[in-house]
Formats: structure tokens, C-alpha cells, sequence
């Protein structure tokens, strides 16, 4: 894939260099492959509900492994759109319904006995909504009879304006597919058992047609929200006519996408962080120990904005003018140069990727004293950064004006993180 890449980059930079660059293309490239990545979203979370239906239908440790490999699936295309983020407020003001993290499961269904109870911050942070079906919410009874999707989304998702009760989208569903992770920094994820869903005298963890039901409902929500963000980059929805109706703030949007994500989002706070607390609780994907694929899909989602290039789930590529073309008019050693820090820093995802597909796991890599994990998540935490001051280059290059990325305390004041 790096050879691939390094000549994709080579024969755009030597196409920008023979023709000026339409930025009118290079937004509608842009929405295409946003279209495309919630359009691969959407199919593989409809794979994932068909996979739910079956573990519910029939609980066993092959309908379990099948969901759980299915949600896996779904998380590769969705993990590359994250770079839509920041710059389209559309795409931000909606993420959190999908991909709100962390969470305090307790909010959902049991969880260990060493997790606690509620907190001065969260009253809920225990309430077990599965076990519990009927509660107390800023002093107004709640019926929680029906797990609905409509109860998820508009009752218990954040209840009590609290951002830690999560109970919508992949990571709610991850939960409720492996269970919590009590591994601490030993290699392996959650362990649910199939049997969470059975009926009857079989059901262990109790309320087992309930859990049936969240699980359920929440991947019925995740495809609906997943609908309405692709009808949002069609040819008439609001993300791409708001994106093409101003071409400054269009290119404004795709360069704080890739700059925020690349430095404050994930090098800082889902990449530094945990090692600086050496805390396993902070890795992105926690309950199955999908980390290191979340933070792989996280960077090439940058790249494929810079390149303007996309390949679908399916094996097809969205291909067409590119922020590398742009660039290259204006500073062509500049756009080769932040091309190859791209591939720099996806080769260093990659070694954290295959390390932990190798049975290093994340969880190992965070622990302290750990020298090699540690390198291999620096590895990837300098190239994000790295790459990030070409970015800030680029904008500079392009006449782009006051762009912010997204800070970090963990990189901008590691100090502040133990306070």
C-alpha cells in the first residue's frame, strides 16, 4: 500500500504541475468521498443488525462471535470519516450520537463490582437502565419499560446533560457485545458470555430480554443516524451545498478536519493520554480491544482527504482532484512533503496495528515501564504531530486565514494532566 501511495502522490503532484486545479473539484471530491465513507458506514451497520438479530434470536458463541466480528467491520469505514469532523459543524454537532466516548457503562447494565456507584458527577453512572425499569431523573419519574430507540436517543443518551452517559451508537453496542474489559494491561478484551441473551433458566447477568431489546434498539438507531448523515453529503443535502457555497470556508473545513483530528483528537487525546496515565480506561475502543484499528482507520481517513482518495468497502475507489494538487500550485516541495509525512505516519500506524494484530495488546502497549509499547504509540503520536505542522503550512500556503486546530493538555500541557 506505501508504494501504491507514494506513487499516487508522485503522479498528482507532476498532474497539479501541467494543470491549474479547480477548488470547486476539489470540494466535490471531498463530499464524494464523505458520501462514500457514511455510505460504507451505513451498509456495514446494516450487516451488523443483521448479525444483532441473529444473537438475539438465537444466543450462542457463534451468533455472539459473528456480531462482534461484524462490529468490527463497521468500525473500518466509519473510523475514516472521522476527518470530516471539526470543520463541518453539521458532522460535529451529530457525532456524538455515534461515537460518543468514553462512557460509564454502569448506565447500561451491570458491570463489576469494583466499578463503583453513582458519583457527585454522575448520579446515573450506575443506574443499570436493563435492570431498571422505572427510575428517577432531575426529580421526574421515568418510564423505562420499552428500551425504544427513541428512548435512547431522546431520554437516557446524556442524561441529565452529563456527556459520560452514553448510551447511543458503536461504543453502547461494543459494550453490549463484549462486556467490560477486566484484563487491566493483560492482553484480551471483554467477556461476555452468549448466554447474557438467553431466555429463561439459561439468561445469566439477568434481564436478558431487555439487554435483547437495548441491543436492538441501539443498532436500529445507529443505521437510522447513519441514513440521515448520507442523505447530508447527496447531491442536495445541507453538508455539501454548505461545503460548495463558499469555496474559502470549504477548504477552511478540510484542513481543520485533517489538522484537529490528526493533533488534538488523536495524538493527544486518544493517543498520549492513556500513555501518560498508562490507563487501559482510555483506550478508544475499550471493551473489545479494537484500539489499535480505530487510531489506523483515524489517520488514513487524513490521508485520504489530502490525496482525495477513497477505497470503498467494496474495493472501488472515489478518486479525483485533491488538496495535494492545490497545494503543489503554490508550494509543490511543500505538498510532496506533507504527502510524505502522511505515509510516514500511516507506516507507523501500521507497525501498532500489526504489533497488536500479533498479539501485543493495546492494553500491554499503555502500561509503564513498557518500552517497546511505548515506542509504538509515540511512533504514531510523533507522526501526527509532525504532520500536523505541514498542515499548518499548507493552510498558510493556500491564503487561508485564522484556522484553529484542536488542542490537547496531554501535548500542550502534560502538566495540567495530573492536576
Amino acid at each position: 500500500m506505501t508504494r501504491f501511495l507514494m506513487a499516487a502522490s508522485a503522479l498528482a503532484l507532476s498532474t497539479a504541475a501541467a494543470h491549474a486545479t479547480d477548488k470547486t473539484d476539489v470540494l466535490n471530491n471531498y463530499a464524494d468521498i464523505a458520501q462514500a465513507g457514511y455510505e460504507d458506514s451505513l451498509t456495514t451497520a446494516v450487516a451488523l443488525r443483521e448479525a444483532v438479530q441473529a444473537l438475539v434470536a438465537s444466543p450462542s458463541d457463534e451468533t455472539l462471535e459473528a456480531a462482534r466480528n461484524a462490529w468490527l467491520a463497521a468500525r473500518a469505514p466509519y473510523q475514516q470519516t472521522e476527518v470530516f469532523r471539526f470543520g463541518n459543524a453539521i458532522v460535529d454537532d451529530w457525532e456524538g450520537k455515534v461515537n460518543a466516548w468514553p462512557l460509564d457503562e454502569g448506565l447500561i447494565d451491570y458491570v463489576d463490582q469494583s466499578y463503583g456507584g453513582p458519583s457527585d458527577e454522575n448520579e446515573l453512572a450506575a443506574l443499570n437502565v436493563i435492570a431498571t425499569p422505572s427510575f428517577e431523573l432531575s426529580g421526574a419519574s421515568i418510564d423505562a419499560s420499552a428500551i425504544t430507540p427513541e428512548f435512547l436517543a431522546e431520554t437516557l443518551h446524556e442524561a441529565d446533560g452529563v456527556e459520560a452517559n452514553v448510551a447511543t451508537g458503536y461504543h453502547a453496542i461494543e459494550f453490549l457485545l463484549w462486556g467490560q474489559d477486566l484484563n487491566g494491561h493483560d492482553a484480551g478484551a471483554g467477556e461476555r458470555a452468549a448466554t447474557d441473551y438467553a431466555a429463561g433458566d439459561d439468561c445469566t447477568g439477568g434481564n436478558c430480554d431487555r439487554r435483547g431489546e437495548y441491543l436492538t434498539a441501539a443498532t436500529d438507531l445507529l443505521i437510522s443516524d447513519l441514513e440521515w448523515m448520507v442523505s447530508q453529503w447527496g447531491d442536495h443535502g445541507e453538508a455539501r451545498m454548505t461545503l460548495l457555497g463558499d469555496e474559502t470556508a470549504g477548504l477552511t473545513a478540510m484542513l481543520t478536519g485533517m489538522g484537529s483530528l490528526s493533533y488534538g483528537e488523536q495524538a493527544g487525546e486518544r493517543m498520549r493520554l492513556g500513555l501518560l496515565l498508562n490507563d487501559p480506561e482510555e483506550e478508544h475502543d475499550c471493551f473489545s480491544d479494537n484500539t489499535h484499528n480505530s487510531h489506523y482507520y483515524d489517520g488514513l481517513g487524513v490521508q485520504n482527504v489530502y490525496l482525495g482518495s477513497y477505497t470503498r468497502v467494496d474495493g472501488s475507489t472515489i478518486t479525483g482532484a485533491s488538496l495535494v494538487d492545490l497545494v503543489a500550485e503554490s508550494d509543490a516541495a511543500l505538498s510532496a512533503e506533507l504527502a510524505g509525512k502522511l505515509e510516514v505516519t500511516m507506516s507507523a500506524l501500521g507497525a501498532l496495528k500489526a504489533a497488536a494484530d500479533g498479539g501485543f495488546a493495546y492494553d500491554q502497549m499503555l502500561e509503564r515501564g513498557n518500552a517497546e509499547g511505548e515506542a509504538l504509540i509515540m511512533g504514531g503520536v510523533n507522526g501526527l504531530i509532525d504532520q500536523t505542522s505541514s498542515i499548518e503550512r499548507a493552510v498558510a500556503a493556500l491564503g487561508l486565514n485564522g484556522i484553529a486546530f484542536e488542542g490537547s493538555d496531554s501535548l500542550d500541557a502534560p502538566e495540567a494532566v495530573f492536576q
